[in-house]
């Protein structure tokens, strides 16, 4: 799926002047698979995301979305809340709960002692600091599983490049290349494993057959285990480090 670009502000769902809460802020994605308008809130951003065919205008996604903002209004409210990355805040860290302590006065960058993630530096970087941390362990991680992985299937891969994907863990380009949420570093390393280790055997197998499952239980071992959790608790990663 390919995102349209973003604009410097984004689109808001309905335009009363007399309403008087405050706008939804508005995505439009451009797909040039879709048949058909959809709807669908994002609680992790506390907007909303259309997604259109590529012969839609900007117009007609806005007022369709609009047509339904009590409901988008409703599904944020009853969506989990977003989970900004502050002092104080517990997030999972390789699937184990984290504290957030802001140490302004260390050098150092981001560092793990026992259960808490220290980050120095002026408040205001603080989310980026940890953010940028957080990346570079996911790759360093998801590097050496899938260095591994491409070494007992003896095949090679290409680039892997790590993104903050919605829609799926990781991916496989027919060329080799593999793409992974970064957001894969808040998950047990079990998790990460069998997620590179998935996407590792679409290098041989560009489907979901037998043949592809019976590499991927090659390399994994409790193959149900990891899926059973990223679908019971994969999508509440998503709504951490959002939020002021």
């Amino acid at each position: 799926m390919t995102d349209s670009p973003r604009g410097p502000d984004p689109d808001t769902l309905g335009n009363d002047p007399l309403d008087e809460s405050q706008p939804i802020p508005l995505r439009i994605r451009k797909n040039k698979r879709a048949r058909r308008l959809i709807l669908r809130a994002d609680p992790a951003t506390g907007g909303a995301v259309v997604t259109c065919p590529t012969w839609v205008g900007e117009a007609e996604a806005r007022a369709f979305a609009a047509k339904q903002e009590d409901w988008v209004r409703a599904q944020l409210a009853e969506g989990p809340r977003p989970l900004p990355f502050a002092d104080g805040a517990e997030i999972p860290f390789l699937g184990r709960p984290h504290v957030i302590r802001h140490r302004p006065e260390a050098r150092g960058g981001v560092w793990v002692d026992g259960d808490e993630i220290h980050v120095s530096g002026q408040a205001e970087h603080l989310r980026r600091r940890l953010t940028d941390w957080l990346k570079r362990e996911a790759r360093r991680r998801i590097v050496a599983v899938v260095t591994r992985a491409a070494g007992e299937l003896d095949v090679s891969f290409g680039r892997i490049t790590l993104r903050d994907t919605t829609s799926r863990w990781g991916s496989c380009a027919v060329n080799g290349n593999l793409s992974f949420s970064w957001r894969l570093v808040l998950a047990p390393e079990w998790v990460i494993d069998y997620v590179a280790c998935h996407e590792v055997a679409h290098l041989l197998e560009h489907n979901h057959g037998p043949r592809f499952w019976a590499l991927v239980d090659r390399l994994v071992p409790d193959v149900e285990r990891c899926r059973v959790w990223l679908h019971g608790e994969g999508a509440a990663l998503q709504y951490i480090g959002h939020g002021d």
